[in-house]
Order: C-alpha cells, then structure tokens, then sequence
C-alpha cells in the first residue's frame, strides 16, 4: 500500500492536486490542493472531479482494509457538494470503510476547507474480490 502514497498510482489524480499521505487499516487521508485541470471554465472545481476523488479513495481505504491480494471494486457512489473550492485551495480528504462484509464493503468520504468546514460528502458501495483460500 506504501506505493499508492502521492497520486494512488494514478496520474491523473496527480494531475488533480491529490496527494495520499496516511492510511491505516480500512481508512485513508489525503490533502488536495485542486490544479486548474480540476476546474471548469468558470473557476471552482468541477462537480465531476469530486467523484473521481471520493472514488479514489474509496478504492485505496477499501484495500486497506483487505487482505494482500484482495481487491475491491466501484459498485456505486453518490455525493454531494456543499460548498465551492478553486484551485490553490486547502483541501482535506478522508475516506473509511464502514462495513466490510464478505462481498460488499461500505464506505464514507469527506473533503473539508482549511476552515475544517464540509465541501463535498459520499457514500459508496465496493464488491470485494477476494482470493482463493490455498489448500
């Protein structure tokens, strides 16, 4: 998982201004400082982009929470923004496993202002992929 840290083995997270910097079993923190390439045309971020973060870390808290070799997958996610952001601005992510069933886990993400205040919630459901037992 230590190689996930930065960009979560995406560029185009990078690219975004999200950089992964903790996890820990079933959780995960990132900071995100949104570029211009996360903004549409008329300055703050654009509503897609939050989906593309609360997804990815989503995945990487899900991972975190399985065994080596297990794996998860986007079933569903739905969020909500609350407030503006612009690129340059101090954003904080967090992204928790709620419940980890068998097949299913469920997940909350956050992103918070510098002001601690809530800018965009979600919710989400991942499929879980897990390997064979070996005999």
């Amino acid at each position: 998982m230590d190689r996930s840290l930065g960009d979560g083995g995406m560029a185009l997270l990078g690219r975004l201004g999200v950089s992964f910097e903790r996890y820990g079993e079933g959780w995960v923190e990132a900071t995100w400082i949104p570029t211009e390439d996360a903004c549409n045309p008329a300055g703050p971020v654009h509503g897609g982009v939050y989906a593309v973060v609360h997804d990815a870390a989503m995945n990487f808290a899900t991972n975190a929470a399985l065994e080596r070799g297990d794996r998860g997958a986007t079933i569903s996610i739905t969020y909500s923004t609350m407030r503006t952001a612009q690129a340059g601005d101090s954003l904080a992510v967090r992204g928790e496993v709620i419940r980890l069933a068998r097949q299913i886990a469920y997940l909350e993400t956050t992103i918070t202002n510098a002001d601690d205040e809530l800018v965009s919630k979600a919710s989400g459901t991942f499929i879980l992929r897990r390997r064979e037992p070996t005999s």
